[in-house]
């Protein structure tokens, strides 16, 4: 043998060696807990192994509102700047889609003077729907809102990627669908509940401070006004469109620049709302979780009570500072998606840019860890940008996949025992080193599934008993290559030298042609088609490999043992 043959044998041993143990914990089932080293797995696709599909609407009239109030205090502060003193007034949502935010100015003098200050800083961005003596009214631009809603989409794509990545689904299916709509995939997931709550729990963390110069007995002659006109929270109600609903009905009771929000308390039994203590708080957010920096949970050591630790970002922090140290004897409301978790007392300044959440109730010590770890990855993997309705939910069971699987499996050892006789009664001994080609590249293929932590879909398994055709016919390709050698005179090893030196480059051209495909269907494709694709593609480049130059490699060793006195094929 020559010395370059040996160099291809061990490359071909190493490679198989390594093929066969990624490919063991997938052929034998191998669980998490097994001793064997390799734990990484064929990741099964949603509709081999079950789990969770769901379609999410997007509400933008409530990220327009949230916009209109966040200019409140940019408008004040430009103002200021020039010398112009001014309050923030009424959000009017009379125009869902519309949202009107008003700028009260102290001296009716300086409105000439406010609007050129906010046409100049703001050039694109708001439009004066109305002036009325020292009030003027503010809405976005048509080009604005466009803009919120294309960054709303992909941000809550990539917040959602976030989460189910710490939430620890593999490989999730996460696209948009039209302009308003997000389509998530969730292979394996057990825990429905829990994943619907961390994808849809908007996030939304701001620091507010707490307004108790209003008597609780009116608060609660409001609440009670409220509750009159059926305007109340009930089950199966989202927490935050009840209180959106409530502040919207007491628009003109409350002060103004203040709203409502509450703290509540959930049954550990039933996980029931059983009491809501309302507060009454300034509307103008200082502070919130755009700020931060990283969210994680610790324990209370004198109460042995798991709590979220939240550390800001440095302008965070500065301005974190400077609100205690304005507000030192007041109470300052951390609010998560307008339930308030926590209001406590500032005492002093507070340097260091670190607060935390304090997690209600006195239950179970496991059940509230849990809480405090969802309630820190939502942090951490960010605020979604927009409230999301749950349109439509489907759970795939996983037995649709089990019969696919099982179906999948007889048809390949059926279609590959029919190709196998084929190329045996054909190429005789020659057939039987293409079956082996055959076999290395399904093992190939496995394995590079498992390496690149891809995901098989029954499309997939589509494109592997695609790969396997596509192999056999760049083996034919080869043999009838060899046969003509064979028949011009040619000695065997010459023959054999020559019919893979002139199929090379049919078998390379066939399969780019395929490959780029192969790469279309893998950008424009999504979901099932990305699938196919992706083992498509894997195949492509086993097949090469195992055809051509293992192929090769085999008629070397043959034709070395029969010392080149025949040739079967």
């Amino acid at each position: 043998m020559k010395s370059s043959w040996w160099y291809r044998f061990v490359f071909l041993l190493i490679v198989g060696v390594i093929s066969v143990i990624l490919v063991i914990p997938t052929a034998f089932d191998h669980d998490e807990n097994s001793n064997f080293f390799v734990k990484s797995k064929v990741n099964l696709g949603l509709d081999l192994q079950g789990g969770l599909y769901m379609v999410l609407g997007i509400d933008f009239n409530q990220v327009y509102a949230d916009e209109m109030k966040g200019y409140v205090p940019k408008l004040k502060y430009i103002l200021e700047d020039q010398g112009i003193k001014s309050s923030g007034g009424d959000l009017d949502i009379s125009d869902p889609t519309d949202p009107k935010q008003e700028i009260i100015l102290d001296n009716i003098l300086d409105v000439t003077k406010a609007k050129e200050k906010v046409k100049s800083y703001f050039p694109g961005y708001l439009r004066l729907t109305r002036e009325d003596g020292a009030k003027l009214q503010f809405a976005l631009t048509k080009v604005i809102k466009t803009n919120i809603e294309e960054q709303a989409v992909s941000k809550s794509i990539e917040v959602i990627r976030n989460r189910i990545d710490e939430f620890g689904v593999t490989e999730p299916e996460i696209t948009s669908q039209g302009s308003n709509r997000i389509v998530i995939q969730l292979p394996g997931v057990k825990d429905i509940d829990r994943a619907k709550s961390l994808i849809g729990q908007t996030a939304k963390l701001t620091f507010q401070m707490v307004n108790d110069t209003v008597p609780m007995a009116t608060i609660q002659d409001w609440l009670k006004k409220a509750k009159d006109n059926n305007i109340e929270f009930k089950k199966g109600m989202r927490f935050s469109e009840y209180v959106g609903q409530l502040n919207t009905f007491l628009k003109n009771d409350l002060p103004k620049g203040h709203e409502l929000a509450f703290e509540k308390e959930v049954s550990k039994a039933t996980n029931e709302v059983t009491n809501m203590i309302p507060y009454l708080l300034e509307s103008e957010v200082p502070l919130s979780g755009e700020q931060l920096q990283d969210a994680r949970v610790q324990i209370d050591q004198q109460q042995n009570k798991p709590y979220v630790s939240l550390d800001f970002k440095s302008t965070g922090a500065n301005i974190f500072e400077e609100l205690t140290g304005n507000n030192v004897g007041r109470r300052m409301a951390i609010v998560l998606d307008k339930n308030v978790y926590s209001a406590p007392n500032i005492n002093e300044r507070i340097g260091g840019g670190r607060a935390s959440i304090t997690m209600g109730g006195s239950g179970n010590f496991d059940k509230t860890m849990k809480e405090a770890r969802d309630l820190a990855l939502v942090l951490r993997a960010g605020a979604l940008p927009v409230q999301l309705n749950f349109e439509e939910q489907r759970t795939v069971g996983p037995s649709l996949g089990h019969d696919s699987i099982v179906k999948a499996r007889y048809a390949s050892l059926i279609g590959a025992g029919l190709v196998f006789l084929f190329i045996f009664i054909y190429y005789r001994v020659a057939g039987g080193i293409a079956a082996m080609t055959l076999c290395l590249n399904i093992l190939f293929v496995l394995a590079f599934l498992v390496s690149f932590e891809a995901t098989l879909t029954l499309p997939g398994i589509a494109g592997i008993a695609l790969t396997v055709g596509m192999a056999v016919d760049a083996n034919i390709i080869i043999y009838e290559r060899i046969r003509e050698e064979v028949r011009k005179g040619l000695n065997y090893y010459k023959a054999v030298e020559s019919g893979f030196e002139n199929a090379f480059w049919t078998i390379i051209d066939a399969n780019i042609t395929t490959a780029l495909a192969g790469i279309c269907l893998l950008n424009f494709g999504t979901g099932p088609i990305r699938g196919f694709a992706v083992t498509l593609l894997i195949g492509i480049i086993s097949t090469v490999y195992a055809s051509y130059f293992v192929g090769r490699l085999l008629f070397e060793f043959y034709l070395n043992k029969v010392e080149g006195q025949k040739l079967s094929i």
